[in-house]
């Protein structure tokens, strides 16, 4: 049986339109002061897995900038939670496929929250398409700049802020291992990610500062339902062993990990959170 019936919306697709409502931990997350102090800056942060490790990082005692797109609605909630939770928010919408947005947005941190000692690089962009030929050229630049570029330009800019224990997360794919072929450009800057990562966890571990990449599976996010035919959203997550999509309340704990010293060894993994497809 679906979890979920077949929907569909626009694109970049809201979270308090989707049925059932993604589980971000908002009623269950609790958290245990892992990351007081901290500051952290998390891309895609309205809505699914950034939410969820706004939410979280929020009740361990970390201070939030919540970068996000245009989806003000979903954003204000967050940033409420956020608050609700004691910690700081500060909300700072636009598109991620311009570099100096990026640049803006360790700026905002630096100048707003006082630093930053975590990022995370989560928010992408996606669409299916059947052939090769289908994808227009503007497309693939857009999804390379929004899922990869982006994720360097913010790298180079929170770098020189960052003091030994900081912590750079990128939020990669199980489609980086087994990739999806109706989400090519997706699944290439999912891979590009985990190599990245991978790169800069050798470049800047004399420095202390740590870098990992999760590798989620099926998640129920508005990604799905916005960039997904109707008939695929409905069997949606039902391929895993687990047989379910999960959902972001699940990826929240990886991302602390990550970012908490209880982590403090752990730098140039990749954790897979697939419901049961390996990744090699």
């Amino acid at each position: 049986m679906a979890q979920q019936p077949a929907q569909q919306q626009d694109v970049p697709g809201v979270q308090s339109r989707m049925t059932p409502r993604p589980d971000c931990g908002e009623e269950s997350y609790r958290g245990t002061g892992q990351l007081s102090g901290k500051v952290a800056v998390i891309t895609g942060a309205d809505s699914g897995i950034g939410r969820a490790v706004a939410i979280a990082y929020a009740r361990e005692g970390a201070d939030v900038l919540i970068s996000y797109l245009n989806e003000d609605s979903d954003a204000r909630e967050v940033a409420q939670l956020v608050e609700d939770a004691g910690r700081r928010a500060v909300l700072v919408p636009g598109d991620l496929s311009e570099p100096q947005h990026c640049r803006d947005i360790i700026a905002t941190a630096v100048e707003q929250l006082g630093g930053v000692d975590i990022l995370v690089n989560n928010a992408a962009f996606q669409m299916s398409h059947q052939t090769l030929e289908e994808i227009p050229d503007e497309e693939w630049d857009y999804t390379v700049a929004t899922n990869i570029s982006a994720f360097f330009h913010l790298a180079k800019a929170a770098v020189p802020h960052m003091s030994p224990g900081a912590s750079i997360i990128g939020s990669s794919s199980v489609n980086s291992d087994m990739p999806k072929p109706t989400l090519a450009p997706y699944a290439a800057t999912k891979a590009a990610i985990a190599n990245f990562c991978a790169s800069l966890a050798q470049m800047y571990g004399e420095r202390g500062i740590r870098v990992n990449s999760v590798a989620p599976g099926p998640v129920w996010t508005p990604l799905i339902p916005a960039t997904m035919p109707a008939e695929e959203v409905e069997s949606f997550g039902e391929q895993v062993p687990l047989a379910r999509a999960g959902q972001p309340a699940e990826l929240a704990p990886v991302y602390v990990l990550l970012a908490s010293d209880a982590g403090s060894y752990v730098s140039g993994a990749r954790i897979a959170v697939t419901g049961g497809n390996p990744i090699l």
